[in-house]
């Protein structure tokens, strides 16, 4: 009798059990809301899930870099930019003038015009252009402050040159800024032929005799950089003994240019820029 009541101690033990495992809690959901006050461990995995799919990363900068200088040495018409002021444009043409006939031009050209130094005067000082200039037209011309007064007197290979242009561009000039960079250390620095003589989008024609000099341009940079030429674009155009390079259009209003000083010897240089001056009712200075 006791023991039969044992076995069936020991069989409901084993019969309670398996009931207490098919009822035991199914473990919730992936997603699923635990009860209140229970399931601890599944709602701290949602909730570190939930801070990893929500952390704020900070966008990392993008990084600007100053652009490489093009380089334009072939000949031909190149449209540089299109802006509201309309299309800037340069026409380069090497060999217009042949070796020849160029070395007796700046032979001549050299020995002849009557070649000065202008002084610059500003508030802090004043100072000598690093090069040679000199002045032909019916009217004067000023810039930067200086006026260089006029001269009729047009020298009789000035005066073939400028015809030459003409039937060649189709465009006419009644005056000629002359440039003489003596060396390696005679320079231009960054600017643009805009000044109120010269009209709207002048067509300026220069012709180089001499040693090679590199010429550059630098686009002016927009409203938003706020004056800043780092990361505008930038051309490099070497000017080769009797080549001719004719800048039109926005060219003047839109890009700036410079003849830079050389870390290398140079030889004397001589550049004829042609163009047209118009007379000013009023002077502006610059």
């Amino acid at each position: 009798m006791a023991e039969r009541r044992r076995r069936a101690r020991v069989q409901g033990g084993w019969a309670g059990g398996a009931a207490g495992r098919l009822a035991a809690p199914k473990a919730p959901e992936a997603g699923s809301r635990s009860p209140a006050g229970g399931g601890q461990a599944w709602g701290g995995r949602d909730q570190l899930r939930s801070r990893k799919q929500f952390v704020f990363e900070k966008p990392s900068e993008v990084e600007r870099r100053v652009p490489e200088a093009g380089v334009i040495d072939k000949p031909g018409v190149y449209e540089l930019s299109t802006e509201p002021s309309g299309v800037s444009r340069i026409h380069l043409v090497p060999g217009f003038i042949d070796s020849e006939q160029a070395d007796w031009m700046f032979e001549q050209l050299l020995q002849d015009v009557p070649w000065g130094q202008r002084t610059h005067t500003r508030q802090e000082g004043s100072f000598e252009e690093p090069r040679l200039t000199s002045w032909y037209g019916e009217l004067p011309y000023t810039y930067s402050r200086i006026t260089m007064q006029p001269n009729p007197n047009w020298h009789p290979v000035l005066t073939m040159l400028k015809e030459q242009i003409e039937e060649f561009t189709g465009h006419t000039f009644n005056s000629l800024l002359c440039n003489l960079y003596r060396n390696e250390k005679d320079s231009v620095d960054w600017h643009s032929d805009d000044e109120p003589s010269l009209g709207k989008n002048p067509v300026i024609a220069s012709l180089s005799f001499g040693a090679i000099r590199t010429f550059e341009m630098r686009k002016k940079p927009s409203p938003e950089e706020n004056g800043d030429y780092t990361y505008v674009e930038r051309l490099r155009i070497p000017l080769d003994h009797g080549t001719l390079l004719m800048m039109e259009g926005a060219t003047q209003e839109d890009w700036q240019h410079r003849v830079p000083k050389e870390y290398h010897s140079r030889d004397a240089r001589i550049n004829l820029t042609f163009r047209i001056i118009y007379p000013e009712p009023d002077r502006v200075w610059k």
